[in-house]
């Protein structure tokens, strides 16, 4: 089957940038891909597995206190600045850019996420459903620099069991999830492209994915700006923009930079 035609097999509904939920509480500005606290939408509850998406920035001295989450796979991606995460298993760690922390909440755990130093700190917030309840609760943090991430899909997230996934708190490869969720991310350079072939559902012909274009120029909550993708063969994506997707496994997407400056992307590939 011609490359095309891979292409072809898989549908994309854009979830445009401004049409996401927002709130700027002075301390926080907020976007929600999906329905969380007081953004409430019918027709974006979650996606698969996938529960919340939230693209998150927090100005210094600010930040999330002591609060509870149980059956949540809970993992934080920084973007940029500084956050501190403690937790009621005993863990304390500041967070920089490139740092994955995933919580497996299990049948409980209480922490807090604050803004550390003093940069306003951007990340974004991401749950996912378990596979399984009444798991114990497990913390994990993984490193992947800017270097590695450039002009190639590394996955930094992937189901417990999956290939080169270990049960460290710390070390290499992805952090482990206990989801059938996969995480890939890519700086992508101008000119130059990547591309994803959907994995293998586990039941049923189809599998979902999400693309999401981090806000790397800056807040903005207005029409999507900044770098400028194209995925597949008529789909355009900025800062901000995500996309619902899915398709056949093995058919292909393939993201463009036909912008003037780095893209920072997130691509999900999930049940």
């Amino acid at each position: 089957m011609s490359a095309a035609n891979l292409q072809s097999e898989v549908q994309f509904v854009p979830r445009r940038s401004e049409d996401r939920g927002h709130a700027d509480h002075g301390w926080l500005k907020t976007f929600h891909t999906f329905s969380f606290a007081m953004y409430q939408d019918p027709r974006f509850q979650k996606w698969g597995t996938l529960r919340v998406i939230n693209e998150d920035r927090v100005a210094p001295g600010e930040g999330f206190g002591t609060h509870p989450h149980r059956e949540f796979e809970i993992f934080s991606y920084i973007v940029n600045g500084e956050l501190e995460h403690r937790d009621s298993m005993g863990n304390r760690e500041v967070l920089k850019r490139g740092d994955i922390q995933l919580t497996s909440a299990g049948t409980g755990i209480r922490h807090s996420e604050m803004q550390h130093g003093s940069n306003p700190v951007h990340f974004l917030q991401i749950w996912s459903l378990p596979q399984r309840s009444g798991l114990p609760p497990k913390y994990y943090n993984r490193h992947f620099t800017d270097e590695e991430k450039r002009d190639v899909l590394v996955p930094v997230v992937a189901p417990v069991g999956s290939k080169g996934v270990t049960d460290a708190r710390e070390g290499s490869g992805p952090a482990p999830v206990q989801s059938p969720v996969w995480l890939f991310s890519t700086i992508l350079s101008p000119g130059k492209s990547v591309t994803h072939r959907l994995l293998r559902p586990s039941r049923g012909t189809q599998r979902k994915a999400y693309l999401h274009v981090i806000q790397t120029s800056g807040y903005n909550k207005g029409k999507a700006s900044g770098s400028l993708l194209k995925v597949n063969k008529d789909l355009f994506l900025s800062e901000g923009d995500g996309s619902f997707a899915q398709g056949a496994e093995g058919a292909e997407i393939t993201i463009e930079n036909i912008g003037d400056q780095d893209a920072e992307v997130l691509l999900f590939d999930l049940e």
